[in-house]
């Protein structure tokens, strides 16, 4: 089998996990981990022959984007301070401890390899523990706080081990120049995320096909990644920056072919990349044996030390933070959390892609031509901790939500969308109050689509009318409903007789294509 056959089988196997998933309840990002570890120990699968340093340009970047768009820059600025506390002190002091407890094991290595370490497996994986949150149903603000998480803490992480490869390669390291490379990485890819979405907000204004725009869409990550890893920027906070801001600022509220095609190309790329990465981490099993050589047995002991670190540090400092948050909140909704859900915040931190990237991006050889000190037992053991986080803490997470009682808010959420639709109603009487004034519409025409939107309001808001009213109303709405049951089956048999047309000869396929299109858009309004 050929890399190219292998790339295909886990593609294929990134789909079909998807339903299995649901089945299961297991997530698929540690199905398709535990899939990678199979395939690893069979003989007829080969080795992944991948650059290290091309897996976060090609991995990282689109995944983070995904999130990125599905934020806003309201929310983080609301949520700032556990934004501060999880994504870049929580890293901080994890490498710090992680250096001191390896560099304790290990003394013959240097500090820098030991804060490599430390940095490399310090940021939790935001796919990953975003797809085992939503898994188990965690109320939306836990899953929120991962999301933030996840998103920034790659940025200090990266960083970090950056300038500490560095000094281990070069043998010389400075701390102003550490601090003064860390804030000028920031600036950069805070300038090139701005700068970027600007330009593509102007460039997309100009294409009118939807596909045009999500195809530009594509390669915005890419390019906020590269251009600021180029200009000595973080890469990763580029791609953040740029996403939130296309996010806020590129939305056109009547753009609604765009929405539906990005919304669903994003999904798309979500599920195959999410399926390589995290296959990719099982497939590496091989390289990693190899890399720590044959004693890789007595490394066990090291591997378990800095994962129980790892694991205790994030729950030490996440229960005073979480007290801090909640003594300091002003309110939000999003911050202040119960220390049950604090535990289930702790038991979320899983590794993933990240750290296998950077560890396997690891230089064989120093400048002065020497082996990397200690690569072989930092890759193993950053294997160890993904492998451990991934499988032990999240395939055991739904087990610890339910023997704690967490109740994903299932009915707040849905007052909360009520909340919205009833808003966009009342938007729309807005509205038509306005275009009644200013074109002078017939009186019937008028009524017509007042008593339709009045419909929807009481539906999702009967709070706001008087009983009687509300009583007429619902009925209205059934009926409503009955019209909209019968119009169902009108699109469907219209589709029928399109599909059939496709086939006969002189019809044009493209234009049923194009009546097919417009018959799905008027059968998922709302």
């Amino acid at each position: 089998m050929g890399q190219l056959s292998l790339l295909f089988l886990v593609l294929l196997a990134s789909v079909v996990t998807m339903p299995l998933a649901r089945r299961t309840g297991v997530p698929q990002p540690i199905l398709m981990t535990v899939l990678g570890l199979a395939m690893a120990v069979i003989p007829q699968i080969p080795n992944v022959a991948v650059d290290p340093d091309l897996i976060l340009p090609l991995v990282l970047p689109p995944l983070i984007f995904a999130v990125a768009r599905r934020a806003s820059l309201a929310y983080f600025k609301a949520n700032l301070r556990s934004i501060l506390l999880l994504a870049v002190a929580l890293v901080v002091v994890t490498t710090t401890v992680v250096a001191a407890a390896f560099h304790q094991l290990a003394p013959e290595l240097p500090l820098a390899a030991a804060v490599a370490l430390g940095a490399l497996i310090s940021p939790p994986d935001p796919v990953a523990a975003v797809a085992v949150a939503g898994n188990v149903g965690l109320p939306r603000r836990l899953v929120s706080m991962l999301e933030s998480e996840g998103l920034f803490n790659d940025v200090t992480a990266i960083v970090v081990y950056s300038l500490a490869v560095e000094a281990v390669v070069d043998g010389d390291f400075s701390v102003p120049h550490a601090l003064l490379r860390f804030t000028l990485s920031a600036v950069v890819a805070v300038a090139i995320g701005v700068v970027l979405g600007w330009l593509v907000t102007k460039v997309a204004a100009l294409l009118d096909d939807p596909t045009q725009q999500v195809a530009l869409n594509l390669l915005v990550p890419f390019a906020a990644y590269t251009l600021a890893e180029e200009t000595e920027g973080s890469g990763v906070l580029a791609v953040v920056v740029v996403g939130l801001y296309l996010a806020d600022r590129a939305a056109d509220a009547d753009d609604v072919s765009y929405r539906l095609v990005g919304g669903a190309f994003w999904e798309i790329v979500e599920i195959l990349i999410t399926g390589v990465a995290f296959g990719l981490i099982g497939l590496e099993l091989a390289t990693v044996l190899k890399d720590a050589g044959s004693g890789w047995h007595s490394m066990l002991g090291e591997a378990a030390v800095v994962i129980a670190v790892v694991v205790l540090v994030r729950l030490v400092w996440l229960l005073p933070a979480a007290w801090i948050s909640k003594r300091l909140s002003r309110g939000e909704d999003d911050i202040p959390i119960s220390w049950r859900e604090t535990v289930v915040l702790w038991w979320s931190g899983m590794r993933g892609v990240a750290t296998v990237a950077l560890a396997l991006a690891i230089p064989l050889t120093t400048h002065a031509g020497a082996d990397f000190p200690g690569r072989g037992r930092i890759v193993f053991i950053a294997f160890s901790v993904v492998l451990f986080t991934l499988l032990v803490q999240g395939l055991s997470l739904p087990w610890l939500v339910r023997r704690l009682g967490i109740d994903p808010h299932l009915d707040l959420r849905e007052q909360q969308e009520r909340r919205l639709w009833g808003r966009a109603a009342r938007a729309a009487l807005g509205r038509l109050a306005e275009l009644e004034e200013q074109d002078h519409l017939p009186v019937e025409l008028v009524e017509k689509l007042r008593a339709r939107q009045h419909d929807r309001l009481a539906r999702l808001c009967p709070e706001e009318y008087e009983e009687e009213e509300a009583a007429e109303v619902r009925q209205r709405v059934s009926n409503l409903r009955r019209l909209r049951s019968l119009e169902q089956e009108l699109i469907a048999a219209s589709r029928r007789e399109m599909v059939e047309a496709r086939s006969e000869p002189g019809v044009d396929p493209a234009l049923v294509d194009q009546v097919l299109r417009g018959l799905d858009l008027r059968s998922e309004r709302k």
